[in-house]
């Protein structure tokens, strides 16, 4: 398995949401194309934006923690038929529990709740170089982006 993290919500040419899941050095990015309410809810999340009334993925992690259920790990498990299938891994008690999960869905309450996100490797067999996935002037952009204070801003957060 594959450690990554959730970088961004990008959009296609057609404004598509892609969320864009990357290696630990941002070398290779793995886009999975999602739909707007997940996108809406992962950039919450990215953004510490919490409503005064539960969104589905707050209310979901609010429900497992008072069943003293935690999350253990988002695995990216499979892609069938052009789909990508995902795992939610959590513990309860000593009960280790695996609920089928869209990739979306999965990755926004990893967000939220700061667990680790896997690909099995047959999914990172399908990681990008940004070379492959950004035209020279993106390249360049992106570049821009990574060195600005902004970006250094939201890596301090992290931590």
């Amino acid at each position: 398995m594959i450690q990554v993290k959730a970088t961004e919500i990008a959009y296609d040419i057609l404004m598509n949401p892609v969320l864009l899941l990357t290696n630990d050095d941002l070398s290779k990015v793995l886009p999975i194309w999602i739909g707007p309410v997940e996108a809406n809810s992962i950039s919450m999340a990215f953004q510490g934006v919490y409503l005064d009334r539960p969104l589905t993925h707050d209310l979901l992690i609010d429900i497992c923690g008072k069943l003293s259920a935690s999350f253990s790990m988002v695995l990216i498990k499979d892609i069938l038929d052009g789909n990508y299938t995902a795992e939610l891994h959590m513990w309860n008690g000593n009960k280790h529990l695996i609920i089928d999960s869209r990739p979306s869905d999965a990755v926004a309450i990893a967000i939220r709740t700061k667990t680790p996100i896997y690909l099995a490797p047959k999914v990172a067999a399908g990681f990008m170089t940004v070379s492959d996935l950004l035209s020279e002037e993106q390249q360049k952009e992106l570049k821009k982006l990574l060195d600005s204070e902004r970006f250094a801003d939201m890596k301090k957060q992290e931590h």
